[in-house]
């Protein structure tokens, strides 16, 4: 691992010490991606067939799941491997049912009254990557909201593998959230098949989940088409940043630094220290950990955009923290929850030595759906909020129109919009017009 002494950088120095891995050429994956939303778009299932055997190897014929595949699916699995999924959807419903919210009603003026309801999204569409390994707590993070919210339609796309096949894993979790309609199609086709709809994969309003680049810029394509469909969060690689000072143990610091690196060889881990000590025993552990893990093919790739950085003290990895905005921040000080006040920019914090990252990947009950790439410095992590829609709603009563209606013809006439003010004033002469003598000040 790279030491880097961070009151030795220059400015441009430290801004490359916090950049994230290179991904292959924007322009090389938005070409792609626009070839493949436009084939879908204009062949639709044609098209997916198409991809899945370009890109997945393997000849597709129906695209949903079956209920024979759902039955397998969960007698494939052990009854350990059920309890565990059926925990984690125990805890991220619990945590996330607090998050609901109620409507809001309230007089801003004498007879004008102002509303805020709440509206579930209609479809909802989930996209869950396989890659190198199946992911039943993104099914989870994704679905639990949504089934939270009263989305009416939720459906859920994930790629099949080499023998057509969707994870059993993935199933059985998507069926114990409630979700009976999954189609095996992956990638960027995926998000262009949910945005557009085809005949065998229902349009959605919303498109939620994390991918890879093509998937994340196929998600940032549709969203900007009105014909496409809105988009939860930019997420993308997985990136990790362990501020550690010298109580923390090296073990458990290395540990968290490999969890997320495994993820993807774009991945990202960093360490921010004010010991030295701690970041040559990190750097020691990092190598000793590294030779007995599987996926040490990945790791050795992402690794290789990791690095540590040493301040001064421990205020000074606070600032390098909110400037690096990272997806998962894991703070292993002597007094942790202190050193969160300091913290603005994060998707999700982890406090102390005992709460490893994987929790909240999977079974703490928070949402592991968080933005990537520095945007949480004004993205959140995924909630009930995002499948939900906040309409606000007004009423006016004869009273508060005459009382309030003459500032918005002010405003109006202020910014030059006569119509706007014609649509109070024509009103208010009304109203005017039906006052006795003496109440209309005549």
């Amino acid at each position: 691992m790279r030491i880097l002494v961070w009151d030795s950088l220059a400015q441009p120095q430290r801004r490359a010490a916090l950049e994230r891995p290179v991904q292959q050429a924007r322009s090389d994956i938005d070409a792609l991606v626009r070839e493949v939303i436009g084939s879908v778009r204009a062949a639709g299932d044609a098209a997916l067939r198409e991809y899945t055997r370009r890109f997945d190897g393997v000849e597709i014929g129906a695209f949903a799941v079956s209920a024979q595949e759902f039955i397998q699916a969960r007698r494939s699995l052990s009854a350990e491997q059920l309890a565990a999924i059926e925990r984690a959807i125990e805890n991220v419903e619990r945590f996330h049912r607090a998050q609901r919210l109620e409507p809001l009603a309230l007089e801003t003026s004498p007879g004008v009254r102002c509303e805020r309801i709440l509206r579930p999204i209609g479809t909802v569409g989930l996209y869950v990557p396989a890659g190198s390994a199946p992911l039943p707590s993104a099914v989870v993070m994704l679905a639990v909201p949504a089934r939270i919210a009263g989305c009416p339609r939720r459906i859920l796309c994930t790629p099949p593998d080499h023998s057509g096949a969707a994870s059993p894993a993935v199933l059985a979790a998507a069926q114990l959230c409630g979700i009976e309609s999954v189609f095996k199609v992956g990638g960027a086709q995926a998000i262009a098949a949910l945005a557009y709809g085809t005949a065998s994969i229902p349009k959605a309003d919303k498109i939620f989940g994390p991918g890879n680049a093509w998937v994340t810029a196929a998600k940032q394509a549709v969203a900007g088409d009105p014909q496409g469909a809105a988009c939860d969060l930019p997420a993308g690689p997985s990136e990790v940043m362990v501020i550690a000072d010298e109580s923390a143990r090296a073990q458990f610091v290395a540990a968290d630094l490999l969890a997320q690196a495994e993820h993807d060889a774009n991945a990202q881990a960093i360490l921010v220290t004010d010991s030295p000590v701690l970041a040559q025993a990190v750097s020691a552990e990092l190598d000793a950990q590294l030779s007995g893990l599987s996926r040490r093919a990945i790791l050795q790739k992402s690794l290789g955009a990791s690095r540590c950085i040493l301040v001064g003290d421990l205020d000074s990895a606070a600032e390098v923290a909110n400037e690096y905005a990272a997806e998962h921040l894991l703070l292993q000080v002597r007094a942790p929850r202190a050193m969160l006040a300091k913290i603005v920019n994060a998707g999700s914090v982890f406090l102390g030595a005992w709460s490893p990252e994987p929790m909240g990947d999977y079974c703490s009950g928070t949402n592991h759906v968080l933005p990537t790439y520095g945007y949480a410095r004004a993205y959140s992590g995924l909630s009930v909020l995002d499948y939900l829609k906040r309409i606000t709603v007004q009423e006016l009563t004869p009273a508060g129109l005459l009382d309030l209606g003459p500032t918005a013809v002010t405003l109006a006439r202020m910014e030059g919009l006569d119509a706007h003010a014609a649509a109070v004033t024509r009103r208010l002469d009304v109203l005017r017009a039906d006052l006795p003598a003496e109440a209309s000040g005549s």
